[in-house]
């Protein structure tokens, strides 16, 4: 965030706080704001007077931007080359030429789609004047990082909004994978914002964004960053906490809202040409629950009214597939007060666990895994030892047993690790891929928890391989045939992404460099140009492929991932012999590698994935309904019976319904329940040992379907299961 002074910038402002703030403290207006109101707060849009907070703020920007003009109007203007992507080059003028004007030289089209620009590949506001001859990108809302600059733009139209009708201190306001948000302060009364807020917070943003406010940007020293902002404790714990003494960062304003801010933004608020508010809810300050209890609104926007029109039958889609409503409709989990974060799967929903672990362990023994089981509990010297202790202890959850302290685990690696190390290794076992269905237990914050997707408990289809130096190329290899198997049987697609060496690390740079080195080559030999990179994410002790899929609704999910470490065996000083160990006494310990692998991640979250990408309609080999059995009438009600017990015998899920129901109702029951086939059973089908047939997915036959004998059907069925196949057809 900070960054050097680009340009003389002084504070001319006054050292006292606004008039009638106290430093911390909320004015006067803010307060009156606060008693609610009878229809939900929405009585008036806006604060009258407005926040005196607003003309503190811009006093002292106004200022500081008079100078930073004159300071513009002072810099020599030198002929520059610009260089498009295209190879082709347009001349302009230093601190005068903008990207704005490069795009408007192209077509006037260009310039009205596109939402920012990149200069010599950093972000650059397309307004903002050129300083010397550079390559330039221009980039609009189709692209990943023009989508988040339009997203973030609105998220400052959504903050000005909540602060014209609140009065509110803001705290952050990020793009998101869909969307935005902006966190607030709500002041001494702690007033949440109700749905009925969400109108009237929708109405002043539509009403910035028609005023086509536009985005200025200044950079700032710390010390007259602390002046504007000092009626805000957030913004002032930010400052105080993120930019170094003496450094500068960057402001943004907008309308009567200036707002710390790296930037960049889209030229004025006019550009976003439907947004929408979408929901609220409680957060805290920097994610911490020992702080204050903060609100956060969530909004889109799109430039275009038909991508919000689409976006939100997107939403009533997605709504209607959601996990945690299947989940309840079909009986297959619940979740409880009493242990939050933990799912609890009713018989139904453990056939779809047990389906997952039984492909998993099938492909297993294919593969030459070999599945272990380690402990749940570790003495803390463990997490010491492995390098988890310093960097993860606070998202463990911890236990004081015999006056030491023992932790759940959150992982299974060191676990591994002591197991590898439990006898002498030889060269000739590895590579060892040691296989473990194990619980882990990670402490997230009770706000973050989000049905299965986001638990505290949850079972990992986890794996190490230890293998040589040597071997690291043809694992990666049968990782990622592994992972095409997989992925294929569900119909996602994947996306991969290389994470590097993050701010804290363990080891030597050159031990990474090598290890991303060996990653980057293995992508771009099996999955050339289809992947990409990013930068720092990766985990503490090592660089890591992560898979992303995309579900039905072509949302992205991150499952998978394959994770170098040089660090681990170092700590635990774990060794094989090698061939030429006997004829050299004084070689080094031989440390085999550990490749981390997981292909379905969390058994839980990777469960709601596939509920909602399939939308509760289970393909056969894993549905907790595959058969219903309805007799026709009372005299058949044995011959149902008989059949669902000859199909459990062939390890099929069948029930048979008895009940006093009509025979319509009784199947119209089977289809709502997702039942893959129900069959129905009269005279002519006892009469010729047969079933006839419905389908799950043959929607909306009524008429009577054919007549299958009952050994072919039961060949069939065992044949689909045993396929995994995505189609539910029996052949």
């Amino acid at each position: 965030m900070a960054s050097t002074v680009a340009y003389p910038v002084q504070s001319t402002a006054a050292t006292g706080p606004p008039p009638g703030v106290a430093q911390g403290e909320f004015p006067p207006g803010k307060k009156k704001k606060e008693k609610p109101a009878k229809d939900g707060g929405q009585s008036s849009l806006e604060l009258h007077p407005p926040p005196e907070y607003f003309d503190h703020r811009i006093k002292i920007f106004e200022e500081a931007k008079a100078e930073y003009d004159l300071f513009v109007k002072n810099q020599p203007r030198q002929e520059i080359q610009v260089t498009l992507p295209d190879g082709s080059i347009r001349k302009g003028l230093s601190w005068e030429t903008s990207p704005m004007d490069v795009a408007k030289d192209v077509s006037k089209s260009l310039s009205e789609r596109i939402v920012i620009a990149k200069v010599n590949g950093a972000l650059w506001d397309l307004e903002r004047p050129l300083e010397g001859s550079c390559k330039l990108e221009l980039l609009d809302f189709e692209n990943h990082e023009g989508k988040r600059v339009f997203w973030h733009s609105s998220a400052h139209v959504l903050g000005e909004a909540a602060e014209r009708h609140f009065g509110c201190h803001l705290c952050i306001g990020p793009p998101t994978d869909d969307g935005f948000f902006y966190e607030m302060g709500m002041g001494l009364t702690d007033r949440n914002i109700l749905e009925s807020d969400l109108p009237a917070l929708e109405t002043v943003s539509k009403s910035a964004i028609k005023d086509r406010q536009k985005f200025e940007r200044l950079v700032l020293p710390k010390e007259t960053l602390l002046e504007m902002f000092r009626y805000n404790k957030y913004k002032v714990h930010i400052i105080q906490s993120k930019i170094p003494d003496g450094t500068s960062t960057t402001v943004y304003r907008c309308g009567p809202m200036v707002d710390l801010c790296v930037g960049p933004h889209v030229p004025h608020t006019g550009r976003i040409k439907a947004f929408s508010v979408l929901k609220s809810s409680a957060s805290y300050f920097l994610g911490d629950q020992s702080n204050d209890s903060l609100q956060r609104v969530y909004g889109i926007s799109f430039p275009d009214a038909k991508q919000l029109t689409e976006y939100k039958a997107f939403l009533a889609e997605a709504a209607r597939r959601d996990h945690r409503k299947i989940g309840k409709d079909q009986e297959l989990f619940f979740f409880h007060e009493l242990s939050p974060g933990s799912g609890f799967f009713l018989p139904h929903g453990t056939r779809i666990y047990n389906a997952l672990m039984e492909l998993m362990r099938s492909e297993y023994r294919k593969r030459n895994y070999q599945e272990v089981i380690s402990p749940n509990m570790f003495n803390s010297k463990l997490w010491e030892t492995s390098g988890h202790w310093q960097n993860y202890k606070d998202d463990m959850f911890l236990l004081d047993v015999e006056k030491e302290k023992f932790g759940l685990k959150p992982m299974n690696c060191p676990g591994h690790c002591l197991i590898f190390d439990s006898r002498d290794r030889s060269y000739k076992e590895l590579p060892i891929r040691m296989a473990e269905f194990g619980v882990l237990h990670r402490n997230e914050a009770s706000g973050a928890l989000t049905g299965l997707t986001r638990v505290r408990r949850f079972v990992q289809d986890d794996t190490h391989i230890f293998c040589t130096p040597q071997q690291i190329g043809e694992e990666i290899a049968g990782l990622f045939d592994f992972l095409e198997k997989i992925y294929g049987i569900f119909g996602f697609e994947f996306q991969l992404e290389l994470s590097t060496r993050p701010d804290k690390f363990l080891g030597e740079i050159e031990t990474w460099n090598v290890a991303e080195k060996q990653l980057s080559e293995a992508l771009e030999k099996f999955h050339p140009g289809k992947w990409e990179l990013n930068e720092g994410d990766g985990a503490f002790y090592g660089p890591k492929i992560d898979i992303k899929i995309r579900d039905a609704l072509r949302r992205s999910f991150q499952c998978a991932t394959i994770q170098l470490d040089f660090q681990l065996p170092v700590k635990f000083n774990l060794k094989y012999r090698s061939a030429e160990d006997h004829d050299a006494v004084d070689r080094p310990p031989n440390r085999p590698v550990i490749i981390h692998r997981a292909i379905l991640g969390s058994l839980e979250r990777f469960i709601g994935i596939v509920t909602e990408h399939f939308a509760g309609k289970w393909p056969f080999w894993m549905s907790p309904r595959q058969v219903l059995l309805i007799p026709v009438a009372a005299p058949y009600k044995d011959y149902a019976s008989e059949i669902a017990d000859r199909l459990a015998a062939l390890g099929l899920w069948a029930d048979v319904d008895n009940g006093e129901n009509t025979l319509p109702k009784k199947i119209r029951n089977g289809e709502i329940a997702q039942y893959n086939f129900i069959f129905v059973v009269g005279q002519d089908e006892l009469d010729s040992r047969s079933v006839n047939v419905r389908n799950r997915d043959d929607v909306g036959t009524k008429a009577r379907s054919e007549v299958v004998p009952l050994d072919v059907v039961e060949r069939q069925l065992v044949a689909l299961k045993e396929s995994r196949t995505l189609n539910n057809r029996l052949v």
